[in-house]
C-alpha cells in the first residue's frame, strides 16, 4: 500500500492557528515539513494513529526547550481509516499535534483536534461502527438483564446501560 499523502495543507493550517507565542506549545511545527514522514501501521495493530520521535525523551525535552529541530519523527495511521475520511483526518490532525510538540492530551490539545477535525458520529463512521461490532461480538454478555424485574435484552451497545427500557430502574 502506498504511504499516506504528506499533509502540508494540515500542517498550514495548524501554523495559522498556533501564533508566535504558542512556541512554548508547539516547538516542533516548524520543522515537520522535513522531519515528518508518514507511513501505514500492521493491520493487526491496535492503535489507530501513534507518533514516533526517533529521539528519547530526554533528548526531544530538550529540543523541545531549546527550540531546536526534534530529528526525525514518524506518524503511523492504521490502514482501516483509508475508508474512513472523517475518522482519518480526526486521527491525523491529532497526531500532528503531537508531533508539533503538544505531547501532552491537555485540554488544549483536545479543543484544537475537535476544531479543526471533529471526531465522526457513530453513525458517520464506517471504522468506529465495525469496531463496536467487533467489541460485542468477543463479549461472553449477549445480552442486558435487569436486576429489578428480571427483563432481558439484546445487547447493542459497548457501554452498560444506566437504564432498563421495561421499568425504567437503574440497571
Amino acid at each position: 500500500m502506498e504511504a499516506p499523502s504528506f499533509p502540508s495543507d494540515l500542517i498550514a493550517l495548524l501554523g495559522d492557528m498556533l501564533s508566535d507565542d504558542d512556541d512554548d506549545d508547539a516547538p516542533f511545527l516548524k520543522h515537520l515539513e522535513r522531519e515528518l514522514t508518514l507511513e501505514w501501521l500492521g493491520d493487526d495493530s491496535s492503535q489507530l494513529g501513534n507518533t514516533h520521535f526517533e529521539m528519547n525523551h530526554h533528548d526531544l525535552f530538550k529540543r523541545r526547550r531549546l527550540n531546536a529541530s526534534p530529528g526525525p519523527i514518524t506518524i503511523g495511521l492504521h490502514p482501516m481509516l483509508v475508508g474512513d475520511q472523517l475518522l482519518y483526518r480526526h486521527t491525523l490532525v491529532h497526531e500532528l499535534l503531537h508531533a508539533a510538540g503538544l505531547l501532552e492530551h491537555s485540554e488544549k490539545h483536545k479543543e484544537m483536534v475537535n476544531e479543526i477535525a471533529p471526531p465522526p458520529t457513530l453513525s458517520n463512521s464506517p471504522v468506529l461502527r465495525a469496531l463496536r461490532e467487533r467489541v460485542l461480538l468477543s463479549s461472553d454478555e449477549g445480552e442486558w438483564e435487569c436486576s429489578h424485574c428480571g427483563f432481558e435484552w439484546k445487547r447493542q451497545t459497548v457501554r452498560k446501560p444506566s437504564r432498563c427500557p421495561k421499568c425504567a430502574r437503574q440497571v
